[in-house]
């Protein structure tokens, strides 16, 4: 169950140039067609579990059945535009002290420090909003530097590579497993 404070969430700001602000927030029906930018780029779901959404009815659906019941799963904003999501998977069981980290962005706002400022943000929430994690951790495919980069300079640490980890669009894939505690 999300807390209370998750919903000062949305009030939650950080500029990412003197006139940029980036928000977090949930997403809802209205944003299926800023979701589309960056669910229905190529280069965006190259590293990612799903495949490129080719209609607004896969968008729609796909808010509707995933984000919508996600119990951490909001926009990434600019300015109010939603560009990207951030989302915290929960651990069930003997595992319930860890979380997963997952964020994309759409492509041309790529090495702006957007992503950076969204982690930065969603890892402040999560440890309030969740108490009994302890861990949370991303995993990234090794041939996603940019995404690497992201997570090191929120302040998670890079465990090491894990060989042959998952199964992305019918292939076998490396990945670099990252974790920031609680405490950190």
């Amino acid at each position: 169950m999300v807390s209370d404070t998750s919903s000062n969430l949305e009030n939650l700001k950080l500029s990412n140039k003197e006139d940029d602000i980036i928000t977090l927030r949930l997403l809802d029906l209205t944003d299926v067609d800023d979701f589309m930018e960056w669910f229905g780029d190529d280069n965006v779901s190259k590293f990612c579990s799903w495949d490129t959404f080719k209609s607004k009815e896969d968008a729609v659906s796909y808010v509707i059945d995933v984000a919508i019941p996600h119990p951490w799963f909001k926009a990434i904003c600019l300015n109010g535009k939603p560009i990207g999501t951030i989302s915290v998977s929960p651990f069930y069981g003997t595992n319930k002290c860890r979380g997963e980290l997952g964020y994309v962005i759409a492509s041309k706002y790529w090495g702006k420090g957007i992503a950076t400022k969204a982690v930065k943000m969603a890892v402040s929430a999560i440890f309030v909003d969740w108490p009994h994690l302890e861990r949370l951790e991303a995993v990234v495919d090794v041939d996603n530097p940019g995404s690497q980069r992201v997570l090191e300079k929120v302040g998670f640490r890079k465990e090491g590579v894990l060989r042959k980890y998952y199964l992305l669009k019918g292939k076998t894939k490396d990945i670099v497993m990252f974790s920031i505690l609680s405490g950190d």
